[in-house]
């Protein structure tokens, strides 16, 4: 389809092509809002990145995370609440998670399922195309007019039912930014950019189909984060005169730091609030990244890194007590497992795991919990149904739970080991995952797991952390850079030998991962590394 003239506001410039129907989303009101928002928020966000980079040097310095004295006030208050369950929102005892492509949209939303968490941030590689072909599907999905028909032919419509899945949007995290549209020449954010387009188009058509602009917020590392948020959604919410309160946000516990202000979010998002999510992927690669360099943090295999671990039991506790106490709902986390059609006896280990895991986290008192398949989605339901015959738990208070500082910061794993294998593991799925990530594919299915950019990040953190300590295998072999770089291009060759080679960006996907598993360099994201490498823009604008 060829491109097409936009009409943008002052100070706006958008520097990659626009279709047709990408220009329903790119609407010179579209980006005014938006441009309105950035420009009133975006210094705030800079200065939360510096502070980031502050705390990071703090604990790189020894001072370690511990729950703020100067918002002690607000953990012992028993007199607030958050905001009651929004409409859709009642029940979420299933939530389906994927990227925004079409055929993607329509199933989530049709697979029984009581949530569908449609995702712009790690299940999606943010092409400019993914982007804003995205928001498209966004848009005809709130308004029920969404389709797609396959090249097999394949019709894939909403089904008449009614029953689909309540809408839920998550944006990219404030760390990163949108490079293909400029504010006044500095490129928007993309918490922002994701958020208004899909807000500004989608918030009055979502509230007359009886729910609402509902988010998934991502990343954050304090209550000052998730304060910013609070005050776009105020804006927001004024700007196109919508009543304040009826945008919810769930927000995802997947940082250590933030572990320690989950109250403190909650209250932040107060009216707006729709409760904690237990991030457990981005979680584990957080608990690295910020201790990578303290050799009491090493971890084992990730296969070892399980829910039953210290730092990680404490902190699901410590979500359910906290959100139950708020009023708001406490979601347990994925089940990346998807089926395995060709080995009957291999499905069947892995659909047992995924019983187990929803069974804890039914009986510890979570409200719902994530799957990442459709065909995942019955599995889930029996055994919420089976628990939970009401809509959520908000009853159970666990007052028994006490979770201390050290508790969340326990790296004991009982058992766990670093071996060959894991490292080869790990070297397997970052490589594929960044290839694909390359190519504009944000969710791959790996060794019979659905990976997204979390279990990547958690792969090349742990390769870090375990070269830059020396550490040694199971097997007696230290873990040196050059024994790393040996068995990286050992699994490129792998890949590059299999049967119809379908990694045609694997050499930079090899050069990327190459710089990130020494000990040495180390970038706080690996889509903020690769970012540029998927820019539709000339090179000069990309290092803007």
């Amino acid at each position: 389809m060829s491109p097409v003239q936009l009409k943008v506001p002052k100070g706006v410039t958008v520097l990659a092509p626009v279709d047709a129907s990408q220009a329903t989303i790119l609407t010179e009101e579209a980006l005014q809002f938006l441009a309105t928002l950035h420009r009133a928020f975006n210094p705030t966000r800079l200065a939360l990145m510096e502070r980031r980079r502050v705390r990071q040097q703090e604990i790189d310095a020894g001072k370690m995370p511990d729950f703020l004295p100067e918002t002690a006030h607000i953990r012992n208050s028993d007199t607030w609440k958050a905001a009651p369950p929004a409409p859709g929102l009642v029940d979420r005892r299933v939530e389906i998670t994927g990227p925004v492509d079409r055929k993607m949209v329509i199933n989530a939303l049709n697979s029984g399922a009581a949530t569908f968490m449609a995702d712009f941030e790690d299940s999606n590689s943010p092409t400019w195309e993914n982007n804003l072909s995205g928001q498209v599907n966004m848009r005809d999905a709130v308004a029920r007019a969404i389709e797609y028909r396959a090249d097999n032919g394949k019709h894939y419509t909403l089904r008449q039912d009614g029953k689909v899945a309540t809408l839920i949007v998550r944006p990219r995290g404030w760390h990163m930014e949108e490079k293909h549209l400029l504010v006044d020449g500095e490129p928007c954010s993309a918490s922002i950019f994701d958020f208004a387009l899909y807000f500004f188009h989608n918030a009055h058509t979502s509230v007359a189909n009886g729910f609402g602009p509902y988010f998934y917020l991502p990343k954050m590392e304090s209550h000052l984060e998730a304060r910013l948020w609070n005050d776009v959604f105020n804006m927001a919410q004024d700007l196109i005169q919508i009543p304040r309160g009826t945008i919810r946000g769930t927000v995802l516990i997947e940082t250590i730091l933030a572990a320690f202000e989950m109250d403190e979010i909650i209250y932040e998002l107060r009216d707006h609030s729709s409760g904690l999510n237990c991030g457990r992927w981005d979680y584990i690669f957080s608990f690295i990244k910020k201790f990578r360099f303290n050799p009491q943090f090493i971890l084992p295999n990730r296969a070892d890194v399980t829910m039953e671990v210290p730092f990680m039991d404490a902190y699901v506790r410590l979500l359910i007590k906290t959100c139950h106490r708020r009023g708001v709902h406490a979601m347990g986390g994925m089940a990346a497992q998807i089926p395995i059609r060709d080995d009957p006896q291999a499905n069947a280990t892995a659909m047992a795991k995924v019983r187990a895991d929803k069974e804890r986290e039914v009986r510890a008192g979570h409200d719902g919990t994530w799957v990442a398949h459709p065909a995942l989605v019955k599995i889930a339901l029996e055994i919420f149904d089976q628990h939970m015959p009401q809509p959520n738990q908000l009853y159970v208070r666990r007052e028994d739970v006490q979770v201390t500082a050290a508790d969340l910061l326990n790296p004991r794993v009982a058992g766990g080991k670093v071996t060959e294998v894991g490292i080869r593991t790990n070297l397997s799925v970052g490589l594929i995952y960044t290839e694909a990530w390359l190519r504009g594919s944000g969710c791959v299915p790996i060794h019979n797991l659905m990976e997204d950019a979390a279990t990547a990040e958690i792969s090349r953190s742990q390769l870090w952390q375990w070269a830059y300590h020396g550490h040694r295998t199971d097997e007696g072999v230290t873990i040196a850079p050059a024994y790393l770089l040996r068995l990286l291009d050992e699994e490129v060759n792998k890949l590059k030998a299999q049967p119809g080679n379908s990694f045609p960006r694997i050499d930079l996907a090899r050069k990327y991962f190459a710089t990130q598993i020494t000990g040495k360099e180390y970038a706080d994201f690996l889509t903020t590394l690769c970012y540029d490498s998927i820019l539709s823009v000339p090179h000069s604008a990309s290092r803007l």
